[in-house]
């Protein structure tokens, strides 16, 4: 029995050294494939590279705003999320998924404000896209009164301040982005 345990531990030991030497040469070939593409990711972000000279007063503004507004839908998210958590709401599962929805949407401006701040073309597209979407929230504060009127207003101001900023030609000239050719 025990010349049938050594061949069988054997065979596993060969079966072992085997699979690692396949791992080795398939790691080997992934490196020798990755090497050509980590050129091209350079080629990349040499073409998405901010352009040179100062940033524009109002791609900083913009910038700054939109980040303004990721950082208060952070705060609500977490606020929504922890009175789900630890308060008693009538529905908590909801609550906690509201909290975590907002939080979620919170890294979209936070990342277009990222962007501008950095002057990366692709930012302009998702900075406005978020205060397209701020618009109808602002106009619904507005709609119920009391304190949300002052929110919304605030809501309105900032989204169009914004808007208003990222349509200027300075601010995508900044961003290299230029009129199309026809």
């Amino acid at each position: 029995m025990s010349s049938k345990k050594s061949a069988t531990a054997k065979k596993a030991q060969k079966a072992t050294a085997r699979k690692a030497t396949e791992r080795k040469a398939a790691a080997t070939a992934r490196k020798a494939t990755a090497r050509p593409d980590a050129g091209a990711a350079k080629a990349t972000d040499a073409a998405d590279a901010a352009p040179t000279g100062p940033r524009p007063a109002r791609l900083t503004a913009a910038a700054a705003l939109a980040a303004a507004e990721g950082v208060v839908l952070l705060g609500f998210g977490v606020y929504v999320l922890i009175m789900g958590l630890t308060g008693n709401p009538e529905s908590p599962q909801q609550a906690e998924m509201l909290g975590v929805t907002v939080l979620a949407l919170a890294l979209l401006p936070l990342l277009a404000a990222r962007g501008l701040w950095l002057r990366r073309r692709w930012s302009r597209g998702p900075a406005m896209i978020t205060q397209l979407m701020a618009l109808p929230v602002a106009w619904t504060l507005v709609q119920n009164g009391g304190a949300l009127i002052a929110a919304g207003a605030a809501t309105a101001v900032a989204a169009l301040a914004v808007l208003a900023l990222l349509i200027n030609p300075t601010a995508t000239e900044a961003l290299g982005i230029g009129p199309r050719d026809a």
